[in-house]
């Protein structure tokens, strides 16, 4: 037999076979398969890209909009050092004193207030400008006072520019954020808050070396500064895409969640929830916002349960006691000198920042009821065991070493949980129609309470000691426990619409599980964010 001529088909029955062809067509199967994994790269490389300018083009909205949460901690902080040289220069009473500190969360709820009715008029991002005016306008008041009475005209238009700036930026960032992320974004403004309280330490240390009648002043004006950026902000970020759609620019809100969604079919799914949303608002504008939240649904009565019940005791718990007064704190402690006060403060404001850092990271990984549970229980430990060194301890090296460890981890177990889930909760958990002005309201409620711990610390103490307000605080702060226990749900990996459904019964979520669509998704962008 031939072989060569069986194999060619030459003199043989069967048809030929060319040993070439077969070669040039697997050759041409290999460049297919390259030319397919190429492709496949360079779709990858393409969602890459897209991945990293949408993370990008959010975390610069997210920074910006929370610029005017800079201002509100800078007062907090600045204010507990500024309020020694005020005593000096201007004469004030203890009572006066209580006033001056406490006036601004109380006045701010107004700001609060007219900024649940100003973001849904006139748009979240105007309002955030209108904040920073206002605020510009008090804190130059402030500056330049000669008198009591004068410093409180500026304390009150800085008030209602701080909660004007409070109540609207985690709005607008939960409604400007994708799903998965939305709790590490909406953490900035608490972020930003406590950047503002250590910058108002350091200003205090900075500037006490001045006269008594300059430093104050200067300590003030300072604050002025972070409002400046804010017009520059309002050149770079987009308006909530979930307010035009309320009033019925959908082709602007597409282009902005196209920006702000990593695929054009999550951006297109996010917008067709909004619109339902927007078609129930639209369908239930004969009965009034505010009186809907007077007299609620049951759905709507759990919403305003979980949301103005956490902003309350993220204050009545004695944090903003714990940053105002943490110079007589650590002055009850056993320090006298007022640079070494101060400059413990620093120490104060560096453990507070750090740790909210941390809370930012783990928020959306963890869920925000599990840092709830940290933050809640180990506050609570911290204040029981500052009331116990105050009280028993005296004012010894030991004490004061203790006191200051006992501050500093009281305020770091806040900002891991209590803190920043406070405002993300209270942002994500109300439905369209009436999440600006809800928010609004549990931004009162904080407010309220802050400025009753404020205007009331120093007259408690007086009558029960430092440490006994503080044994009252840890209290207050167990209760906490057991309200997050009984009434908070887990809201992480869930889109707002979603959330809505799951305080109406209609989606089944325990503890931190998610639905399945959701979770891939978690899965997916989370190895990217």
């Amino acid at each position: 037999m031939n072989l060569p001529a069986v194999v060619n088909g030459a003199g043989s029955g069967f048809p030929a076979v060319s040993v070439g062809d077969k070669s040039n067509k697997y050759q041409r199967m290999d460049s297919d398969a390259e030319g397919t994994r190429q492709d496949e790269w360079q779709n990858h490389g393409d969602r890459e890209t897209r991945s990293n300018r949408t993370r990008k083009y959010v975390m610069a909205c997210a920074f910006f909009a929370s610029l005017n949460n800079v201002l509100l901690g800078y007062d907090v902080g600045v204010m507990s050092g500024a309020v020694l040289f005020i005593q000096q220069d201007l004469k004030i009473t203890e009572v006066q004193t209580e006033v001056l500190i406490g006036s601004l969360s109380i006045i701010s709820l107004f700001g609060s207030l007219a900024g649940g009715r100003t973001s849904d008029s006139i748009g979240r991002k105007w309002t955030m400008a209108l904040a920073a005016l206002v605020f510009q306008t008090g804190a130059a008041v402030m500056a330049v006072a000669p008198s009591f009475e004068v410093l409180m005209i500026g304390r009150t238009l800085a008030g209602i520019g701080i909660g004007l700036g409070v109540m609207i930026a985690p709005v607008y960032i939960a409604e400007i954020s994708p799903t998965v992320a939305r709790g590490f974004f909406t953490s900035f403004p608490e972020i930003f808050i406590n950047l503002g309280i250590l910058l108002g330490y350091v200003s205090n240390y900075a500037f006490s070396g001045l006269s008594v009648h300059i430093s104050w002043r200067i300590m003030l004006a300072v604050g002025i500064l972070p409002s400046v950026f804010i017009g520059f902000a309002l050149c770079v970020i987009p308006e909530s895409p979930r307010w035009l759609v309320m009033k019925g620019h959908v082709d602007r809100a597409r282009e902005v969640l196209m920006k702000t969604n990593e695929r054009d079919e999550e951006a297109e799914e996010r917008l067709a929830e909004i619109q339902l949303a927007a078609a129930k608002t639209e369908g239930s504008e004969e009965r009034p916002v505010w009186r809907e939240l007077l007299s609620p649904s049951p759905a709507v009565r759990k919403m305003l349960i979980v949301g103005f019940g956490i902003q309350c005791f993220q204050q009545i718990t004695g944090i903003d006691a714990t940053v105002y007064y943490s110079p007589t704190i650590l002055k009850e402690a056993g320090i006298q000198d007022e640079t070494k006060l101060l400059a413990a403060t620093v120490a104060v404001g560096v453990t507070k920042t750090v740790f909210i850092l941390f809370a930012t990271f783990l928020i959306d990984s963890v869920g925000r009821k599990p840092l709830l549970y940290v933050s809640t229980i180990g506050m609570t430990l911290c204040l029981f065991s500052l009331s116990f060194t105050l009280t028993f301890l005296g004012q010894g090296s030991l004490g004061i070493t203790l006191a200051l460890l006992f501050v500093c981890g009281n305020v770091a177990f806040f900002s891991i949980g209590m803190g920043p889930v406070c405002w993300v909760l209270t942002s994500e958990i109300f439905p369209l129609r009436l999440r600006a002005q809800a928010s609004a309201l549990g931004a009162v409620g904080n407010r309220v309470c802050s400025g009753l711990v404020a205007m009331s610390f120093l007259s408690v103490s007086r009558a029960i000691t430092v440490g006994g307000t503080f044994f009252v605080f840890s209290l207050v702060s167990a209760v906490s426990v057991i309200f997050v226990y009984m009434l908070v749900p887990e809201t992480s990996g869930k889109s707002l619409e979603q959330i809505e459904l799951m305080f109406q019964g209609g989606l089944e979520i325990k503890g931190s599980e998610v639905e399945l669509g959701d979770a891939e998704r978690l899965v997916r962008k989370d190895q990217e964010f």
